[in-house]
């Protein structure tokens, strides 16, 4: 495999042209599967920005937003990496009350939040309607590898040097669960597109030789 170095820019045209190859009267799931260093959820949001004007509303939804309640996330301790990468996320209500519903087949109602890590409280937010031909992107780490489902998969690498450096002291406690995550998911073979972001202001597309 080879790297193509792309500037921020064509690196949303590029998702943006993927997306839109889908057929115009359905629905599509993207992951946008990085740790918060290389920036998923900005990434996201571009992406999402440029759709509308084609004719796909979108809607980003952050995997941030559906936590596990502090009794669960913490009962092996706050900074323990194994509990960050099994129990943080509620990936269950992330499928039931995210993706099922922005399927083909689905409703289309969406709950864009679930749980407000401030007050341990849910974010009691209302549905919003996803229509047809519409763009669902899941913003976040660690999404790759659950059965999660998606039409397309995209995730940002960081070198484990680079996530080291990059990431804030007070998280560092989380870099032996990206470790693990990167061994047991492999998310740099399966995913769709794969997206170099050591340094987010120079990604690079990873190409099939």
């Amino acid at each position: 495999m080879r790297a193509r170095p792309v500037s921020p820019r064509l690196l949303v045209t590029d998702l943006v042209e993927r997306i839109t190859a889908w057929p115009a009267t359905e629905r599509v799931r993207v992951a946008v599967d990085g740790p918060p260093c290389a920036g998923p959820d900005d990434l996201a949001e571009a992406v999402a920005a440029e759709l509308p004007v084609l004719g796909r509303p979108a809607l980003v939804v952050r995997v941030q937003d559906f936590l596990r309640p502090a009794s669960l996330r913490f009962e092996l301790g706050r900074t323990n990496p194994d509990a960050y990468y099994e129990r943080w996320f509620d990936l269950d209500a992330v499928r039931r009350e995210v993706l099922d519903p922005a399927g083909t087949a689905g409703t289309g109602r969406v709950l864009p939040t679930l749980w407000n890590p401030e007050t341990d409280r849910a974010t009691r937010a209302g549905y919003l309607t996803l229509v047809p031909g519409g763009v669902l992107l899941l913003a976040g780490p660690l999404l790759l590898g659950a059965g999660l489902p998606f039409e397309l998969t995209v995730h940002l690498a960081v070198s484990p040097a680079a996530l080291a450096r990059r990431t804030p002291e007070p998280e560092r406690w989380t870099l032996p669960a990206y470790r693990r995550y990167a061994e047991e998911a492999y998310p740099y073979l399966s995913a769709d597109v794969v997206v170099r972001m050591d340094d987010p202001r120079h990604p690079a597309l990873v190409e099939a030789r």
